[in-house]
């Protein structure tokens, strides 16, 4: 028998990252790797995943392989400047906050300008102003909007908020770029087509997580402005994320988007991520910081609760966003899971 306090089962809400595959891109890869099949895309493994995700946006857009999320943001970025450009984005995105510098070196030197907004969303007035506030050759000329749905600290930008600033760009002649490394969890919980808070929205290039939606590795950068796509094959090759099995990379897209469990497994996560923020919230002492709406849920714990919730074996971030701890659900997170951080979380508050 499991038994549901070894420490085993006490690390798991540091990230959707921590869990394994699940089954129907596991099986995907079983089925894809039965005989020989060409390399670096030419096989229909490839072919089948692409066309499942035109399908899936109902739109034809032009579809890439790499295998992490930087590598993903980082050359879709790269695509759509020039090195004396800049680069619009929340103060808490990835981009800025958790990626080395990638945007800046595969773009050979863009800019990265932040600007604030509540609840990890851009702020539209702020976003305007960092264009216009110098138009002087000097200063590095804003070119793209990158956006994160759902956002690093667990909010969504709802389908109006999403044609506010796609219309904003336009009209500021910027690109955009959507970080979705969860964007699985956003349409889940958004409960809309795909398409609404994409293309259909002014977004130009999605960067579609696989991994954190149940897959070993593996991302999809999606073009949806098609022209943005060219030589974008030779920026995969140059960064080394031009995959010669590229059919093990794009088989577990098939087996989540031909069963659906693309949007089962995140409604399956951010369900455990309402249930878990509703234990937290009757645990006297602890506060929830921001609105939970995809699978994490961000608490502010009373003092010395960090170091005792460690202790036991328990692992999550707490310097995500600006401050708290985060604790994120993922396709693999049970009732016992949620059961038993709860229980550990009011234990040591109550110490």
């Amino acid at each position: 028998m499991n038994n549901c306090t070894t420490t085993e089962r006490r690390n798991q809400f540091a990230s959707d990252n921590y869990a394994g595959i699940c089954p129907e891109a596991w099986q995907a890869m079983e089925e894809a790797n039965r005989g020989y099949a060409c390399s670096y895309g030419d096989d229909t493994w490839t072919e089948r995943a692409c066309r499942l995700l035109r399908d899936t946006f109902e739109t034809d857009c032009e579809v890439f392989f790499v295998f992490n999320g930087t590598a993903a943001n980082s050359l879709a970025l790269a695509s759509l400047c020039q090195s004396y450009h800049s680069i619009i984005c929340h103060e808490t995105s990835h981009i800025e906050t958790d990626e080395c510098g990638a945007a800046e070196f595969f773009s050979n030197g863009t800019k990265i300008l932040l600007v604030p907004g509540p609840h990890g969303k851009v702020d539209p007035d702020a976003v305007e102003h960092t264009v216009k506030r110098r138009l002087d050759i000097h200063y590095p000329k804003p070119k793209v909007l990158s956006i994160t749905q759902a956002t690093e600290l667990g909010t969504l930008y709802t389908v109006d908020e999403l044609r506010d600033l796609g219309h904003l760009a336009r009209r500021l002649d910027l690109r955009v770029h959507m970080d979705g490394a969860r964007f699985a969890n956003a349409v889940a919980a958004l409960g809309v087509h795909p398409s609404e808070i994409t293309w259909k929205a002014g977004v130009d290039v999605l960067c579609f997580g696989g991994t954190k939606n149940g897959m070993a590795v593996g991302e999809a950068v999606v073009f949806f402005n098609r022209e943005l796509a060219r030589e974008f094959d030779y920026r995969c090759k140059q960064a080394g994320q031009l995959a010669s099995k590229m059919r093990f990379l794009a088989a577990p897209w098939i087996g989540m988007l031909e069963s659906g469990a693309w949007l089962t497994r995140a409604t399956h996560a951010n369900a455990c991520a309402a249930k878990l923020e509703a234990r937290l919230r009757d645990i006297p002492g602890v506060g929830i910081r921001f609105p939970r709406q995809a699978n994490s849920v961000f608490a502010d714990l009373p003092p010395g609760v960090v170091d005792a919730l460690h202790g036991l074996g328990w692992h999550f971030y707490t310097f995500i966003g600006s401050g708290g701890a985060r604790f994120m659900c993922s396709w693999e997170t049970s009732d016992q899971d949620i059961d038993l951080l709860a229980a550990d979380i009011a234990g040591c508050c109550n110490r």
